[in-house]
């Protein structure tokens, strides 16, 4: 190699080095766990596949923008005052519902107790009397809790030979079943699927939004616009909202202050409430059958 060449090369080396730098890694049974600095983000990756997003400068901003669709809860429950949150991942929802809703108690439940120290060390989440982690599954915490939530929000993911996957006892008909009875009269289901409304795993789209209307009487979908995740929205109460009535109540909300993302309104424009095109032809996902690494994949089960 040429001198200047040379020169060069070890400039931008030198350069990749100061813009990207390993803060920690881990293997646990559930996960491979890094967490790297890169131009001024913090980034948290279990498995090669990038999890949470969060700002150096400002913990609260970096996010993904599909965890900000969480907060749409608000508007089928008015009266939010705990939520429980299946997946803690980076804490970027529980950091942003404490800063917002100081009258809101966050429970979390996290399977690998790795990931709740990186989030702990790295991803400024501390508990308190509002903020509070159980370490264990998910599925097992709801069956054995005998607390009921406003909000109950799902962001739990593992690894599969596809990249990132659902857990199946997560998807299934038997466990929305026990979601709905940790609900209260008026409480949410949210859902973050991996996935868009056409094209790359919509079939698992369907499939889960098919299973969710299985057991809620109706589901609304938010798909962000800067990453291919879409949350589903299952009230369990049987009133059928569309986009006039929901923006009444966010005005409302916003004007009595109870919601103070300033980001609330602008996500509310990203409401459909039209099924998934491949939900007619979609299984039911059941404890006997849920093949979502298929449905993943866009096979047919």
């Amino acid at each position: 190699m040429r001198p200047l060449a040379y020169g060069l090369f070890l400039m931008l080396c030198s350069r990749c080095l100061v813009a990207q730098q390993v803060v920690f890694e881990a293997i646990t049974p559930y996960h491979s766990i890094k967490v790297v600095d890169r131009l001024g983000m913090r980034v948290l990756s279990f498995d090669s596949t990038t999890e949470t997003r969060m700002s150096l400068r400002d913990p609260l901003s970096g996010h993904f923008e599909y965890t900000e669709y969480f907060h749409m809860a608000w508007l089928w429950n008015l009266q939010i005052s705990n939520v429980l949150m299946v997946g803690l991942g980076g804490a970027s929802t529980q950091r942003s519902f404490e800063h917002y809703y100081p009258d809101v108690t966050v429970e979390s439940v996290e399977i690998d107790p790795m990931v709740v120290m990186a989030a702990t060390e790295y991803f400024s989440f501390k508990k308190s009397e509002r903020q509070t982690v159980s370490t264990e599954d998910g599925r097992v915490f709801l069956r054995r809790t005998p607390r009921n939530y406003d909000a109950i929000f799902m962001d739990a993911y593992t690894e599969s030979r596809y990249g990132s996957s659902l857990p199946q006892h997560l998807t299934t008909k038997e466990f929305f079943e026990l979601a709905r009875e940790r609900l209260t009269p008026n409480g949410v289901l949210a859902y973050n699927v991996i996935g868009n409304l056409n094209g790359w795993r919509t079939d698992l789209l369907g499939a889960m939004y098919k299973t969710l209307t299985n057991v809620f009487p109706h589901v609304y979908l938010f798909p962000a616009a800067e990453s291919q995740n879409v949350v589903l929205i299952a009230p369990r109460s049987t009133f059928r909202a569309d986009y006039r009535i929901l923006r009444s109540r966010a005005d409302l909300l916003i004007k009595q202050r109870r919601v103070t993302h300033p980001s609330f309104l602008t996500r509310l424009g990203s409401l459909r409430t039209n099924a998934p095109v491949t939900t007619a032809k979609a299984p039911l996902l059941t404890d006997d059958f849920a093949p979502v690494e298929g449905l993943m994949n866009g096979g047919t089960p």
